[in-house]
């Protein structure tokens, strides 16, 4: 397994097939609907444009085992130096290591472009993303009491937040 920038002409689909994967079977996003090409290109292009990273961990035949990226928390200035990441990894490849290594990859370039805090929005009921993101460092900053429905239930929504030692020098405005 290696990881590599995302190249969408070329991953965009896996991705996508992962996320809607994820919608369709699990609570780890809280959405209904599959995503459509158009969604995802304009996903991507949104990343490209605000140099939010999109990384995939690809195997020795470039098939995509999984992914991970950040964006804003919040369009607020203030915010302006903390990030929301997220990943994913492909059905078929959970609990082997891909995860950590993702994860592992979004603090350094996070820490690389200067932010301070990771936030991770974590469905309580994730064990597995609970644990990944707790022995990563991240700690538990709080929980929203069924603040998502999907699947017949209410969904308790954990956020996971993780500092950074960077920015060196940061700014108000």
């Amino acid at each position: 397994m290696r990881l590599v920038v995302c190249d969408p002409p070329r991953h965009g689909a896996s991705i996508a097939a992962i996320l809607n994967e994820v919608i369709a079977t699990t609570t780890a996003l809280y959405e209904y609907s599959p995503r459509t090409s158009d969604d995802m290109s304009l996903w991507f292009r949104t990343k490209d444009d605000a140099r939010f990273p999109v990384v995939v961990a690809v195997d020795d035949s470039d098939a995509v085992l999984g992914f991970a990226t950040y964006g804003a928390f919040r369009a607020y200035p203030a915010y302006k130096y903390t990030v929301e990441h997220s990943v994913y990894v492909h059905r078929d490849h959970r609990g082997l290591g891909i995860g950590r290594t993702l994860l592992r990859d979004m603090i350094a370039r996070a820490a690389g472009q200067q932010y301070h805090v990771m936030i991770g929005v974590i469905d309580a009921g994730n064990a597995a993303s609970i644990a990944l993101h707790e022995r990563e460092g991240f700690h538990r900053a709080g929980v929203i009491p069924q603040v998502g429905y999907k699947f017949g239930r209410w969904l308790d929504a954990a956020f996971y937040q993780l500092i950074l030692a960077t920015p060196a020098d940061p700014v108000d405005g």
